[in-house]
């Protein structure tokens, strides 16, 4: 892009000049996503700040003028123009020096993949074998069809996107829940208190749960309510609790990533803002053979309650 600036320059040198705007409607006109013109920016060297106001005020301005109605859907040049929501504090795996192993306060975990943009990185003997089994009996007495969110109120309902089983422990229930949400507190460094209690989902052959993100979308009615008991979520530990005979890995469609189950490995991921620019959309791939057993944990920005 040729209106990017040197590592030297600093944000205020950032000038967004009539060429960059011109790049920019050509790339929504062309049917670029928002979120992948503002990454090909960030790569290019515009600093986060300076790229969001660029992409929002150029596409605001092109839509005032143009005279034809909107149409009844939003074209990819109206989406563009769709604020992004400003970063926030995340949970984060001390990473610098690219370690393969973690202390997590009382166990060591392996450090098996990374990767930047969605931010996910898949650990290695999280929790022993016996922690699992104990973790799914503990379960087992309890558990339901799994629910999903309603964006209307902010309540939940059962729905064909997600066909498992399923159960929460509050917070610190038990010693074994208690132990492993200090464990992932030291892990990702972020505080026990700001996480939601671990949810176990059991899925047959066949269940799985279709992509989807993990954040609270703030344009729905009833996310209001949701925020009111933690703020949004920042963060989501998936935890192995069986290894299944085929399938049932969680899938990352926007990377082209897709985490194989294992039994006491568990996939981290992180997103600064609810916006599908974190590229954070996964989900639950069918079981082909066997049975899948999993743990999740949750973050949210303030303590959860």
């Amino acid at each position: 892009m040729a209106a990017s600036t040197s590592n030297g320059q600093q944000a205020a040198q950032q000038v967004v000049t009539p060429q960059l705007r011109q790049w920019i409607i050509a790339q929504a006109e062309a049917g670029c996503r928002p979120e992948d013109v503002l990454a090909a920016m960030q790569t290019a060297g515009w600093k986060e700040d300076v790229a969001i106001r660029a992409l929002e005020d150029t596409m605001a301005q092109h839509l005032a003028s143009q005279s034809a109605p909107a149409p009844a859907q939003p074209t990819q040049a109206a989406r563009a123009a769709e604020p992004v929501v400003q970063a926030t504090a995340v949970p984060e795996p001390a990473l610098s020096g690219e370690p393969t192993v973690l202390w997590a306060g009382d166990r060591q975990v392996q450090v098996l993949l990374t990767c930047k943009l969605p931010r996910v990185v898949v650990f290695g003997n999280f929790m022993s074998d016996e922690e699992c089994d104990q973790l799914v009996a503990l379960a087992t007495p309890r558990m339901a069809r799994s629910e999903t969110v309603v964006n209307l109120t902010g309540g939940s309902e059962v729905n064909d996107v997600r066909t498992s089983d399923g159960m929460f422990f509050q917070r610190a229930e038990n010693e074994l829940c208690e132990r492993i949400e200090r464990r992932i507190a030291a892990l990702v460094n972020w505080p026990v208190e700001n996480g939601e209690g671990l949810q176990i989902l059991h899925y047959r052959p066949g269940a799985q749960y279709e992509p989807h993100y993990d954040y609270f979308d703030p344009s729905h009615p009833g996310t209001a309510t949701i925020l009111a008991r933690g703020g949004q979520r920042v963060g989501t530990l998936v935890m192995y609790l069986n290894t299944p005979e085929a399938g049932g890995g969680t899938t990352f469609p926007d990377a082209g990533l897709y985490v194989a189950p294992r039994k006491g490995n568990a996939v981290f991921f992180s997103y600064d803002r609810p916006h599908s620019t974190t590229r954070t959309l996964h989900g639950g791939a069918p079981v082909i053979a066997g049975e899948k057993w999993v743990a999740t944990k949750w973050m949210r920005q303030g303590e959860f309650i």
